[in-house]
C-alpha cells in the first residue's frame, strides 16, 4: 500500500463522523429528556426504563445462549451487570442534582483514568495533570456545591472505568455480544422491583413514562447502532478522540433543554478535561500503530 492510500485509509469517512456526532448528541439528549422525567419518575424510574429498553436492545441484538456459559463467564458478566446497574444509577442520580453537563464531565474522568494508568509516558502525565487541574476547577468549594452529587458522578466515573475493564474480559471470554447482552438482561431484571416500586410511589403520567422511554431508545439504541456502524467508517483512535466531546454536548445540551447554565470557569474546567482525554487517547493510537 502507497503511503498515499495508507493516509487515505486512516481518514475518518465523513458518513462515519456524522454517526459519531449523531450518537453523542442523541446520547446527551436522551440523558436530558430523562431529566425531564425525574419530577414524575425520579432518577431510579428514569434509569429503571433505560435499564429495560438496553436489554431489549441488546437482547435482541446478541442473542446469549445463557445456559452454554460456564462458571469462569458468569463471573464478569454478572460484574458487568452490576456495574450497568450502578453506573446509570449514580449518573442520573447526580445529573439530578448538579446538571448534566457538571456530572458527565466528572464521569468522564472513568475512561481518562483507564487510559492514563496503563501508560508511563511523559505526555500522559502531563495531561493527568491538565484533566486533575479541570477537576479542582469544577468541584471548587462554593456556598452552593452539592458534594453529594459530585460524590455520585464520580462514582459513576469508577464504574465506567470498571465497565471497559469488564467489557474487555467479557469480549474474550465469549463471542460477539452475548456477554454484554446477558449483563444488559441482568441489569434490567435487577431493576423489575426498583422500577416498579419507583412507578408504584410516584404514579407518573403518561407524559412521563413517554419521556423515559424516549430517554431509553435515545441512550441506549440509537447510540448503540450508531456507534457500531461508524465503528466500521472510522479508525479507532479516531472514535475514542472524538468521545471527548461527549461533556461538550452534555454542556450544551443541558443549557438548551434544561436552562442549566454554566459559569466561564466550569466551561473552563470541561475544556482542559475534554483536552487531556483527547490528547491522551490520541497519542496512545499513534504509539501503537
Amino acid at each position: 500500500m502507497t503511503s498515499a492510500a495508507a493516509t487515505q485509509a486512516t481518514l475518518p469517512s465523513w458518513s462515519g463522523v456524522v454517526l459519531m456526532v449523531g450518537s453523542g448528541l442523541s446520547n446527551q439528549v436522551g440523558a436530558s429528556i430523562a431529566a425531564l422525567a425525574f419530577p414524575a419518575l425520579g432518577p431510579v424510574g428514569g434509569v429503571a426504563v433505560r435499564q429495560w429498553v438496553a436489554a431489549v436492545v441488546l437482547l435482541s441484538a446478541g442473542r446469549p445462549n445463557l445456559r452454554s456459559f460456564t462458571a469462569a463467564q458468569w463471573r464478569p458478566v454478572l460484574g458487568l451487570a452490576a456495574v450497568f446497574a450502578t453506573m446509570n444509577l449514580t449518573l442520573y442520580a447526580a445529573i439530578d442534582r448538579i446538571g448534566l453537563g457538571f456530572a458527565v464531565t466528572l464521569e468522564f474522568l472513568g475512561p481518562l483514568a483507564v487510559a492514563l494508568a496503563s501508560s508511563r509516558r511523559h505526555i500522559d502525565l502531563a495531561c493527568a495533570l491538565v484533566a486533575a487541574a479541570g477537576v479542582v476547577v469544577l468541584t471548587r468549594p462554593q456556598p452552593s456545591t452539592d458534594y453529594l452529587g459530585i460524590g455520585l458522578a464520580l462514582i459513576a466515573a469508577v464504574c465506567w472505568s470498571c465497565y471497559i475493564l469488564l467489557n474487555r474480559t467479557v469480549g474474550e471470554c465469549l463471542p460477539g455480544l452475548q456477554g454484554s447482552a446477558a449483563a444488559a438482561a441482568i441489569s434490567g431484571v435487577f431493576y423489575l422491583p426498583l422500577g416498579a416500586a419507583a412507578l408504584w410511589l410516584h404514579q407518573p403520567t403518561v407524559g412521563a413514562l413517554l419521556c423515559a422511554l424516549a430517554a431509553g431508545v435515545l441512550s441506549s439504541a440509537v447510540p448503540f447502532l450508531a456507534d457500531l456502524l461508524a465503528l466500521r467508517r472510522v479508525p479507532a483512535r479516531f472514535f475514542g478522540i472524538f468521545m471527548s466531546v461527549n461533556p461538550v454536548f452534555a454542556a450544551l445540551i443541558g443549557m438548551l433543554v434544561l436552562d442549566q447554565h454554566l459559569g466561564a470557569a466550569s466551561w473552563l474546567a470541561i475544556t482542559m478535561i475534554v483536552v487531556a482525554n483527547g490528547v491522551s487517547v490520541g497519542a496512545a493510537a499513534r504509539g501503537s500503530s
